[in-house]
Parts: structure tokens; C-alpha cells; sequence
């Protein structure tokens, strides 16, 4: 699970994160994050739709080479 800490940086400099679900990369969520708690975390998407997602998830800057969670 990503830190709070971490989360925190992203949201202040407003980078741009790409959360992995699974092995199929049309899956991957891209957007900035917004707010979270302790098991969720609010991704804005570019088209201005909030996402809730699990904070167990891989999230990672979306600029990095994508990680499958297979490997």
C-alpha cells in the first residue's frame, strides 16, 4: 500500500499517476490524485471524472515504464 506521504507529494505537484489493476494495460487508470483515506484513494482523470480506487493497487508516476503486476 502507497504511503500517505507519498501521496501527499503527488498531490501537491500535481503529477500525473497511472494506477496498474491488472495485466491488461487498457486497464490502467492516468489521472492526478485527489484525496484518499485509509483503504481508498480519488484519482481525477483527464476528462474531469473522479475515480475511487483501492489504495492496495500499484501506483506509480505515469511517466515510469509500466510494471506488470505479473512480474
Amino acid at each position: 500500500m502507497i504511503s500517505d506521504e507519498q501521496l501527499n507529494a503527488y498531490r501537491l505537484s500535481g503529477e500525473k499517476v497511472r494506477v496498474v489493476r491488472d495485466a491488461i494495460e487498457a486497464n490502467d487508470i492516468r489521472g492526478i490524485v485527489v484525496a484518499w483515506d485509509d483503504t481508498q484513494v480519488l484519482i481525477r482523470r483527464p476528462n474531469r471524472n473522479v475515480v475511487k480506487l483501492d489504495r492496495n493497487y500499484d501506483i506509480r508516476p505515469s511517466k515510469e515504464p509500466r510494471v506488470s503486476p505479473l512480474d
